[in-house]
């Protein structure tokens, strides 16, 4: 949806195109290799990926390619600026359902967790220190940047951390794939 609101896309998203349009690479291809580079950072700082984060990886990255060629442009500034919102806070509690359902979260959030638990820092600091890096890496690779682009990275992590106080605190879970498969 953001995507196609033209009104500049996420961060990650700038990053992606930014690195796609640089290697031979489909936006959904780049997405996927991002987020092993992603799950293996996150196995450095002692996240251990679940299912979802896996699956995440995969299907995101495989829907992108498969969907956005289908979805039409958005021409008139008060509608991008609905879908632009719209998407942003879809995104934002997907993200959010997902951290708190315990299957393994999407391979960004996995390392973003992982640099929380190392630093001790705010869902809200890291996730948005990590947006802005990826904005400005992917502006200057070539990803386009617009005003979106600046409102979906100042307010995608404090969304997400909003909307998780009205979720159920779970136990972190012990068990993921790398513990199932070596224990």
């Amino acid at each position: 949806m953001m995507l196609k609101a033209n009104l500049g896309v996420g961060p990650w998203s700038v990053f992606y195109i930014g690195v796609s349009t640089r290697l031979p690479l489909t936006l959904g291809r780049a997405i996927q290799v991002g987020g092993l580079f992603m799950i293996l950072l996150a196995l450095l700082l002692k996240t251990y990926p679940g299912i979802g984060t896996i699956l995440h990886m995969f299907f995101m990255g495989f829907f992108i390619d498969l969907i956005n060629p289908l979805i039409p442009e958005i021409h008139f500034l008060a509608n991008q600026v609905a879908v632009l919102a719209c998407g942003t806070v879809i995104f934002s509690i997907g993200s959010a359902l997902y951290i708190n359902a315990d299957h393994g979260v999407g391979p960004k959030d996995s390392m973003v967790l992982g640099i929380c638990k190392k630093t001790g820092r705010s869902i809200r600091l890291i996730y948005n220190a990590m947006e802005i890096m990826a904005l400005s890496v992917g502006y200057f690779l070539g990803g386009p940047v617009g005003i979106g682009t600046i409102a979906v990275a100042l307010s995608v992590g404090p969304i997400i951390q909003f909307f998780l106080k009205f979720l159920p605190e779970k136990e972190v879970r012990k068990q993921s794939i790398l513990r199932s498969i070596f224990h």
